[in-house]
């Protein structure tokens, strides 16, 4: 009792450095368990939804299948492990997209529904609605719909309402976020559809890797196109998701974990060299070494394990919540929830495990002692005269620069942990800043550089072109073409963007510099993350086919662009034509601000609402960069205090001494200033790299389709320097105020 007595005087004594060690403990579990219960829950969420609703294995798409067809699949598979459908793209009023799926049984990749009716196969009277489409057109169960597609006209129920494991993430034709009042999808019965029915796609499920099925696909019948479902563009866009989240919550706290024992080291060794008496006293009314070392072991237990478990509870509980917002803006799922994992618990006690040992570390030298030695105060440290000390350069060297030097040799574990603190700080700050101009620049580079038009038309499906013609000319516009197509070279594949333009100054093609080039009449060039993903280089060829269309082409590559968010092919209409295909626009761009109403033309989108749908596709990573600025704040306010507490503490008798022969205070505060702004100024040269480095973890895990080349700007630099200086010599001023109150008597007692 009387030992817990003392524990409790002893942490209120030093309550700073408690605090902080209980903070960063804190702060280290609350940021791993909060970020991995976000990402865990997305995980478990998403796989639960796709488990429940029998997500395909994979996707084969044909202009028809027919029953010799699904046969000769049927030889590798069984009859409940694949489903015929027909897709077609809809239209409804005013002119939204829905995809229609005439589903012939509902047992893959299953409608999941929130409200009405279990989706029913032989119903053909009925619609399953996509829900979020539903509450932003305000439709509801038991309205009557009327679609329109391939000159056909159906008029249904709405019987239900609900979410697809195919739509997670839909695309936008118009932005780069959903807009779930112009695109949707829907389920219906295949009795439903109006005309003999040629299936278009098959869904299957296998128990075999994705690369033997093909194999025998390949071997068994004629076919457009095989996409895995994990190359399937929903299911690849959400896994991309959570890997930069999984990526953010595997880099920063480590650095927190990693402080917290430094600290924890540093502030036990240093209560434990002051107590030395006390402790001898301890060991001569007969307490045991192990009953002290437990004593000493408490210290660092109860602020570690408070902060790790109040960490595990709130961590969890908050963190997802302030991400989930700004996913539901892009993703579509009926539940989110925050997910849990054993590692959290197995951290939390790693942290506690590892901080006992530190601090049993800090004391043992001095259990080993007898008590009349202990009683005794220990010398100081002296310092040896190195290779510095004993050149000639040594001697040109200011008293300021010496003293510090040779403090520094006294106290390496100190400087040590400062240099550390200040990296760790430094390095997220980086990556935080990094990450935001990275995304800054590539919005700039897409919609300053690149994009030079003011509103893009999209058109309709039986657009009339003596109307597109009416408006290209009234707009002064140009048409584009541009199409999912599926790309192969090199053993590797994938459904990227094909952009055919004409020679128009409303798009620019760059580098990778961000510099304009022209891509030639006849040349097919592509993009540069495409080429660097599939080893490809100028000369080389690509298979590609238009999404939809069974017929292949074969291209070779003339040049190399950069684009920062669309990847793929770019050629001219001719260069499309030579490859036996038509050009078929799909958009208008023009410079002018078009708001009239043609039946051919389906929506319009501006310049201002596709970077408001930047916005809004990266708020998810642009609240991952605030949370670690913060974080890093935090991180170099705590460290860089306790620090100056324990280096102030340290360096009492010194100070006391210099004060007695005469140094004024102004000259002693700048002795702490000077130690602190060299240390401070080695972690934040180190830290740069390690920054960088974490940004570019972060950053590759953002997925395929974005393009950025990791950089310290200028500006990252500076304000980074500004941020971490400023706590730094703040911190510092704090505590040389402490110098004009010190008791020199009791600072120099101590050695009689």
């Amino acid at each position: 009792m009387s030992l817990s007595r003392k524990m409790l005087r002893d942490i209120k004594i030093n309550k700073t450095q408690f605090i902080a060690i209980f903070l960063m403990a804190f702060i280290g579990i609350f940021a791993y368990s909060g970020i991995y219960a976000e990402y865990y829950g997305l995980e478990q969420t998403s796989n639960e939804f796709y488990s429940q609703t029998n997500l395909a294995d994979g996707w084969v798409y044909n202009t028809d299948f027919d029953d010799s067809t699904i046969d000769k699949i049927n030889d590798f598979t069984t009859d409940t492990d694949r489903q015929a459908v027909i897709q077609s793209v809809g239209d409804m009023e005013n002119k939204p997209d829905i995809a229609l799926h005439f589903i012939e049984k509902g047992t893959i990749s299953k409608f999941y529904v929130t409200e009405g009716e279990d989706f029913n196969a032989s119903d053909a009277s009925g619609v399953w609605l996509d829900t979020r489409f539903a509450e932003a057109r305000n439709l509801h169960v038991g309205d009557k719909i009327k679609f329109e597609f391939d000159n056909h006209t159906i008029r249904k129920e709405i019987k239900g309402l609900g979410y697809s494991p195919e739509y997670v993430f839909e695309t936008s034709p118009s932005s780069l976020t959903p807009d779930f009042a112009l695109m949707g999808f829907a389920y219906l019965s295949a009795k439903a559809y109006p005309e003999d029915i040629e299936y278009d796609t098959l869904l299957v499920k296998y128990n075999i890797s994705d690369k033997q099925f093909q194999e025998k696909l390949d071997d068994s019948i004629d076919y457009l196109s095989f996409t895995k479902q994990r190359d399937h563009l929903s299911v690849s866009k959400f896994a991309d998701e959570m890997a930069q989240h999984k990526m953010i919550g595997d880099v920063f706290p480590i650095v927190f974990i990693l402080v917290t024992f430094l600290t924890l080291l540093t502030t036990m060794t240093r209560i434990v060299s002051h107590q030395r008496t006390q402790i001898g006293i301890l060991k001569a009314v007969g307490f045991k070494d192990r009953t002290i070392i437990l004593h000493y072991i408490s210290y660092g237990f109860w602020p570690v394990i408070a902060g790790a478990v109040l960490g595990l509870i709130t961590g969890p509980m908050i963190i997802p919540q302030m991400f989930y917002p700004t996913m539901k803006v892009s993703y579509s799922m009926p539940s989110w929830n925050p997910g849990f994992d054993m590692s959290f618990v197995y951290i939390a006690v790693s942290l506690v495990v590892l901080s006992v040992l530190v601090t049993y570390l800090s004391c043992r030298r001095i259990s080993k002692e007898n008590p009349a030695n202990t009683m005794r105060s220990k010398a100081p440290d002296v310092s040896s005269n190195g290779i510095l000390e004993k050149s000639r350069f040594w001697k040109h060297l200011n008293f300021n620069i010496r003293w510090n030097i040779r403090d520094a040799k006294s106290n390496k574990f100190r400087a040590l942990m400062t240099i550390v603190g200040v990296m760790g700080c430094v390095a997220l700050l980086v990556a935080a800043f990094g990450m935001n101009d990275s995304l800054n620049e590539l919005k700039s580079w897409e919609y300053d550089d690149i994009s030079h038009y003011e509103s893009k038309l999209l058109l309709s499906n039986e657009a009339n072109p003596l109307e597109l013609y009416y408006i290209l000319n009234e707009t002064d516009g140009s048409f584009i073409m541009q199409q999912s197509i599926e790309l192969k070279a090199n053993d590797e594949e994938d459904t990227v963007t094909l952009l055919v333009t004409n020679n128009t100054d409303l798009i620019s093609y760059t580098d990778s510099n961000r510099d304009s080039i022209e891509i030639g009449e006849g040349n097919v060039s592509i993009s540069q993350k495409l080429a660097d993903r599939f080893d490809l280089a100028v000369g080389d060829k690509v298979k590609w086919h238009i999404v939809g269309n069974d017929k292949w082409a074969t291209s070779k590559i003339d040049q190399i662009h950069a684009e920062p968010i669309s990847q793929g092919l770019i050629m001219s209409p001719d260069t499309l034509e030579d490859e036996g295909l038509n050009f078929t626009p799909t958009n208008i761009l023009t410079k002018q601000k078009f708001g009239e109403n043609f039946d051919s033309i389906k929506s319009t989108t501006t310049i201002d609402k596709m970077e408001e749908s930047w916005d809004q596709m990266t708020s998810a990573v642009m609240m991952m960069v605030y949370v670690v600025t913060v974080v890093a704040g935090a991180l170099a306010i705590i460290v860089l205090y306790n620090l100056g507490i324990l280096s102030f503490t340290e360096m009492e008798r010194e100070i006391a001494t210099l004060k007695v022969l005469g140094f004024r205070t102004n000259v002693l505060r700048k002795l702490l200033l000077t130690q602190n702004v060299i240390f401070t100024s080695i972690g934040y040269v180190f830290g740069l790299p390690l920054g960088l480095y974490f940004m570019t973890l972060m950053m590759n895990a953002a997925g395929d389709s974005l393009y950025y080349i990791p950089s310290l700007t200028w500006g990252n630099i500076l304000l980074t320097a500004v941020i971490t200086f400023s706590i730094s010599i703040g911190v510092n001023l704090m505590f040389s105020d402490k110098i004009n109150d010190l008791n020199m008597v009791e600072a120099l007692k101590d050695v009689e």
